[in-house]
């Protein structure tokens, strides 16, 4: 059981704050996330962070809390939370058929609970993560600037893992106010088909790999690995014959698509390491990725030629609406 003292929270955080929630069910593995630990790949720390950048920064949006507030990402559902005080919360992300002390809740809605109410969420049945936010975000102490809970090196978070029964959540007391239901534009709710197209830039090593190479890797369809996670996304299918070998690690992140000697494709995902030796035949477009974080294993997988123009404009527009500046 891990429980922050709230006291030593407070001073970190600079906030009053105070436990809200307590989980009574974590489910296979409920994560306190954040947008990531970014400028420490040179200590070999992984950036980490919300694997869909997308229904989390919906999550955080529905309740204007910055877009870098700490809030759960959970994986697969059958979970239970309940709610210390009363408190403001919102849900995005994988439909858990959420409910609120029996009643059911949509997703993609912000909503209040009493102290004592307690929320449940049931497996999923299309995408694989879910988001809750609390006003005010999830208060934990930072480690190198972010809250963000890195499992395999065993830092943020608490205790560096993922939640588990009993574990108690602090966030900011916020002075009452009035508070209207939100929800999520239909245009911008997401459900989560059974194919996905991922488009893909060209990496510095995508010369290395030949034309019959490029068309396997271009005209397949992939099937999700049951082994994939946070660190990468494996692909079932028709081996690349030959890739190439004998490369010097460099810096790598999450997007890039790997190619090990089994000729099968691993698009790497936040927790990914921070210098890898297998050739990178392209790098899927950020904003692509929160898509690829809620896949199922055996969901299919194409992908498309894209160029860099595009991803980074397309990334840019959705930073600068869940920032609102650069």
């Amino acid at each position: 059981m891990g429980k922050l003292a709230v006291a030593d929270v407070a001073e970190v955080v600079g906030a009053e704050v105070a436990d809200t929630l307590s989980v009574i069910k974590a489910g296979p593995q409920m994560l306190i996330q954040d947008l990531g630990r970014r400028g420490c790949q040179h200590l070999g720390i992984s950036v980490g962070g919300v694997a869909d950048s997308h229904a989390a920064g919906w999550a955080n949006r529905l309740l204007d809390n910055p877009a870098n507030a700490a809030l759960l990402e959970i994986c697969l559902g059958g979970v239970a939370l309940r709610f210390l005080r009363a408190a403001r919360f919102a849900l995005t992300g994988a439909d858990l058929n959420w409910q609120l002390d029996g009643r059911a809740l949509g997703n993609w809605q912000s909503y209040s609970a009493a102290a004592g109410a307690v929320l449940s969420g049931g497996l999923a049945v299309q995408g694989v993560r879910a988001y809750m936010a609390l006003a005010g975000g999830i208060a934990v102490a930072p480690i190198c600037g972010s809250l963000a809970t890195t499992v395999a090196e065993g830092i943020g978070g608490i205790h560096g893992q993922a939640l588990q029964s009993g574990d108690q959540l602090p966030a900011p007391v916020a002075p009452a106010t009035a508070f209207m239901t939100r929800r999520t534009p239909a245009m911008f709710c997401r459900d989560y088909p059974a194919e996905l197209l991922l488009r893909v830039v060209p990496s510095n090593q995508h010369h290395l790999f030949g034309e019959h190479q490029l068309c396997a890797f271009f005209s397949q369809e992939y099937r999700v690995s049951p082994a994939s996670d946070r660190m990468g996304v494996r692909l079932q299918g028709t081996a690349l014959a030959s890739p190439p070998q004998g490369l010097i690690s460099e810096p790598v992140a999450a997007g890039a698509i790997q190619v090990p000697a089994n000729g099968l494709p691993i698009v790497l995902m936040p927790d990914c390491q921070t210098i890898g030796g297998y050739p990178k035949i392209g790098h899927v477009y950020r904003v692509d990725l929160d898509r690829l974080a809620q896949a199922r294993p055996g969901q299919r997988v194409r992908f498309l030629r894209g160029s860099r123009a595009e991803a980074q404009a397309e990334w840019l527009l959705q930073r600068r609406f869940f920032h609102g500046g650069a």
